[in-house]
């Protein structure tokens, strides 16, 4: 009877050491809340190997990261830094400050990254916002961004324009902001002197003005892509004439590597629905596709807009799940690897794998990096290839609702 139970206990022993073995290869990264893998027959097998802190400090505010991947190895991450108010006294912190610039720290292996970050740009009339970092094939670096200034709250009553002004209180002399347009800052040595500010034209239905009584120049929160015949396509966001608090997408094209911008289309537009915060890709068809997120649309549902003469013209639809902002990375199958923030609970990061031309959005399966948040204050997912079977998700991240910081997750994947 002795020897039955022990050959019983090692053959129920094995049985366990198995069903561990398979929970490990489908199971992302333990300690950092509830995650899944994608494993079936038409997408590749996500393993999560590791978070990573890129850059955390308790006195700032750090958010809106954007990543790319140098011809020679090197990892860049960009992101806007701000004093955390909360340390000043205030009730909380903002998306808007006056003392917010544009950073950027640098890593060998996507893992270990330089502690002090380098200034891109501190614009001289206000805070920026989201630097949108994208490298050209020639290694030529874009990064987008955009302006809000500090002003108080009367100033549209003593300049009699039409300014927008973001008001937190109804006093006078408390804070409030107007918005001054985007812009764009260009490297050709790998970050190590920027040039510009470059300011886009602005959008024709646009009837907003600066302080200066000047059209805004375009702006956008997303990655802007350059096409297999050279063009740089990046759709911007606007306010329209008619509905001046909804936001709407629209086409800038550019042929000499963004120095100058010409105006294509509209991209998406809807009486009720704003869209803005959009990244664009191309696909190997030469489709262009952009991923918007939306808002004023039943359950904030992520939309895509699709062109398929060249930038001429777009049709958009809903992509039936939520999440947001969203950015798309070519995988080396040109499969492409969909990232964005999860703003309710569980907050976290998530994904989904497209097939090259993104048109099963529908029927993919999304997956969790991460639903560990301590709040809905994360997100603005960027992701860049590590290696042959590696990718770098960056994002900014909370927990406890305490301080805002630059993470990542590395995914390992196999086909």
């Amino acid at each position: 009877m002795r020897n039955h139970t022990h050959s019983f206990s090692i053959i129920l022993i094995l049985i366990i050491l198995s069903a561990l073995q398979i929970e490990n290869l489908f199971a992302l990264n333990p300690g950092s809340g509830r995650q899944e893998s994608v494993s079936n027959d038409n997408l590749p097998v996500f393993r999560k190997v590791k978070d990573v802190i890129i850059y955390k400090d308790s006195l700032f505010y750090s958010a809106f990261p954007s990543v790319v991947k140098r011809p020679k190895g090197e990892f860049l991450v960009a992101f806007r830094r701000a004093p955390d108010r909360r340390l000043f006294g205030e009730e909380g912190i903002s998306h808007t400050d006056p003392n917010s610039y544009l950073v950027m720290v640098r890593s060998a292996d996507g893992e270990q990254w330089t502690k002090e970050p380098e200034l891109i740009f501190s614009h001289p009339f206000g805070g920026s916002q989201d630097p949108c970092l994208s490298q050209l094939r020639d290694g030529t670096l874009i990064c987008s961004s955009y302006i809000w200034g500090l002003i108080r709250p009367d100033a549209d009553s003593v300049l009699n324009r039409k300014i927008t002004i973001l008001r937190y209180k109804k006093s006078n002399h408390s804070q409030a902001y107007t918005f001054l347009g985007g812009y764009l800052m260009r490297s050709v040595d790998g970050g190590g002197k920027w040039l510009g500010p470059i300011y886009p034209l602005h959008v024709p239905v646009d009837n907003q003005v600066n302080v200066w009584g000047k059209p805004l120049p375009a702006y956008n929160r997303g990655a802007l892509c350059e096409g297999r015949n050279g063009r740089i396509y990046w759709v911007v966001a606007s306010n329209s004439a008619d509905a001046p608090a909804k936001t709407q997408t629209h086409l800038l094209i550019s042929d000499d590597k963004g120095l100058t911008w010409q105006y294509s289309c509209s991209v998406a537009s809807d009486q009720k629905i704003s869209f803005d915060e959009t990244s664009v890709y191309e696909t190997p068809k030469g489709d262009l596709v952009a991923f918007l997120r939306t808002a004023n649309m039943p359950g904030d549902l992520s939309c895509i807009a699709r062109s398929t003469d060249g930038g001429k013209s777009f049709t958009w639809q809903s992509m039936g799940f939520y999440g947001h902002p969203l950015h798309a990375l070519k995988l080396p199958d040109n499969r492409v690897l969909l990232t964005y923030g999860y703003r309710h609970k569980p907050f976290g990061i998530r994904g989904r794998i497209l097939n090259a031309e993104c048109t099963d959005f529908a029927t993919a399966h999304e997956f969790i990096i991460r639903d560990d948040g301590g709040g809905g204050d994360l997100g603005y997912c960027w992701s860049a290839i590590i290696g042959e079977n590696r990718v770098l998700v960056v994002y900014y991240f909370n927990d406890n609702n305490k301080v805002r910081y630059i993470a990542g997750s590395i995914l390992e994947y196999t086909n």
